[in-house]
């Protein structure tokens, strides 16, 4: 099985929830109108890390992002890895990620499970405790945010329970765009699968972000990468490849689980 898919490597508005939604409309919409099957956006696209304000700017529950991303779903016809919003629930604030398919009904929420300090994210947000494994159209995904691709046994756990590709979400800043890459092609390398990685692009009023969304084949090949700018990054992956490269070197069947 064959699906063509999009990064929305859209720059982000601070702390505007509105000019980033009508945004993200227009980019869906240009990658409907380019074929892609699915659709990736980044990390906290709809408020960017204007964490203060959280309280004003918060969706409580995520119903704002999954009524968006429900409408855009089947509108379009496509199935969408929603990127993530700062979610309100139980009084407290979650980095949360929704995926939706072509009939508008939400297959996966997951909360970021390794909150960045750096970006003082601990200081404003909780973690999620749920996995992040999903099923769409008959295949077994999952879904990360940003700093979780530095914990390489979270996404191992994963594929192990059956992931044949991996969805990442991203606000990514430009003075590591080599860690971004590095990681994200060992990533899919270590575990034979996709790895489709959408990032922003533009600056806020601490950090420059790194844009170069990636899609990866399970032999760690760059099928596509962007630049640093606003843009979709387009690319094919083939679900049928992930199953021969796993049989041409069997690295799961020769993993020594008595040993870790």
């Amino acid at each position: 099985m064959k699906i063509k898919v999009a990064c929305i490597q859209m720059d982000i508005a601070f702390g505007q929830p509105e000019r980033n939604f009508e945004n993200a409309f227009r980019w869906i919409e240009e990658a409907a109108r380019s074929q892609c099957r699915l659709i990736v956006l980044p990390e906290l696209w709809t408020t960017g890390y204007d964490l203060p304000r959280l309280n004003e700017i918060g969706d409580p529950n995520g119903e704002q992002l999954k009524g968006f991303l429900k409408k855009c779903a089947k509108k379009f016809n496509v199935d969408i890895i929603g990127g993530s919003t700062a979610q309100i629930k139980d009084s407290k604030f979650y980095n949360s990620l929704f995926a939706v398919d072509k009939n508008g009904q939400v297959v996966k929420e997951y909360s970021k499970l390794h909150l960045f300090k750096l970006m003082d994210e601990h200081h404003f947000l909780s973690s999620g405790r749920d996995h992040a494994l999903f099923n769409l159209n008959g295949h077994t995904f999952a879904s990360f945010i940003c700093y979780d691709i530095r914990f390489p046994e979270w996404l191992r756990k994963h594929v192990l329970q059956g992931a044949e590709a991996i969805f990442v979400v991203a606000e990514w800043p430009l003075p590591r765009l080599n860690h971004w890459k590095t990681l994200l092609v060992a990533r899919a390398i270590e575990n034979q699968c996709y790895v489709v990685a959408c990032n922003r692009s533009g600056d806020d009023p601490k950090n420059t972000f790194a844009g170069h969304s990636l899609i990866i084949d399970p032999w760690g090949e760059i099928i596509a990468e962007g630049s640093e700018g606003e843009g979709l990054i387009v690319g094919e992956i083939d679900m049928d490849l992930v199953k021969k490269v796993r049989k041409q070197i069997p690295v799961f069947d020769d993993r020594l689980s008595d040993f870790y």
